[in-house]
């Protein structure tokens, strides 16, 4: 089943006459419906494309960018989902970096039914940050049934789920330790990490769980295999918190590779 997004409103810094160049269809999906594991786990994915020339964003985009949000509250038989972000690609650009993908993406999902055997209604709507000159919101709808009987892996989906950063094993990564120290406004955590270089310019990027807090973008050292990464966190009450080390998710990428490392010392 696919769905078109149109165009929403262009963010305040477009301009009329760049606002003109919109094309009227930005975005497609495309529920690719997968197949139900022994584990009774359904892994579909979404086929997203995108008008020439459009990029859109990672699940942390950088200042620059507009995370991706999804809303599943319209599906039926559904009591689990888990989004598989693929490796992305960092861009630079007046300055400013963000990181995403061009051309669209196949996103995988996986998903737990209530009754295990039974077929998945998969219903919602996902907003997404498309951006060229300007960044744009739009609104992608997706309708499939996921039935529960299909159980032969299909080759798109599986492929795309090989599309995924590293774990640490894989990566090589040795040792992972976090300072923390209060600020005035929240927390800075400085990663001290054994990771091999995977390109020219390899970037860190810190998450917390809790998407309220504002993390900043990371500022990076590193001498040989030891990679030294610093961000503030700041909540919304601009208060220093409480952290704990096993909540923080770092990744690194770079050479059309990354890393996903969870927790640290």
């Amino acid at each position: 089943m696919k769905a078109l997004a149109l165009p929403l409103a262009a963010l305040a810094l477009a301009t009329p006459a760049a606002a003109d160049d919109i094309p009227d269809v930005l975005a497609h999906v495309e529920v690719l419906p997968g197949w139900r594991g022994d584990d009774g786990i359904h892994r579909a994915a979404f086929s997203i494309k995108l008008a020439p020339g459009w990029k859109t964003y990672w699940r942390t985009p950088g200042d620059a960018g507009i995370p991706p949000i999804f809303d599943w509250s319209t599906s039926e038989n559904l009591s689990g989902v888990g989004v598989s972000f693929p490796v992305p690609l960092v861009f630079y650009e007046n300055g400013m970096r963000s990181i995403g993908y061009d051309d669209g993406m196949i996103l995988p999902i996986a998903l737990r039914a209530g009754d295990t055997d039974g077929d998945i209604a998969l219903s919602g709507r996902m907003t997404l940050g498309v951006c060229l000159d300007i960044c744009v919101p739009v609104e992608l709808n997706f309708d499939a049934l996921l039935p529960g009987t299909i159980t032969t892996p299909t080759p798109i989906v599986a492929r795309a789920m090989q599309d995924r950063p590293m774990t640490p094993t894989e990566a090589g990564v040795g040792a992972v330790s976090c300072d923390i120290e209060p600020i005035a406004d929240g927390m800075r955590i400085t990663a001290i990490m054994d990771v091999p270089r995977m390109g020219d310019k390899d970037v860190a990027v810190i998450e917390l769980a809790n998407r309220e807090i504002w993390v900043s973008e990371a500022t990076m050292t590193r001498r040989g295999n030891t990679l030294v990464a610093s961000a503030d966190m700041v909540p919304p009450d601009a208060q220093p918190f409480l952290l704990s080390r096993q909540d923080v998710r770092i990744t690194v990428i770079g050479g059309g590779q990354a890393v996903d490392i969870q927790g640290c010392d």
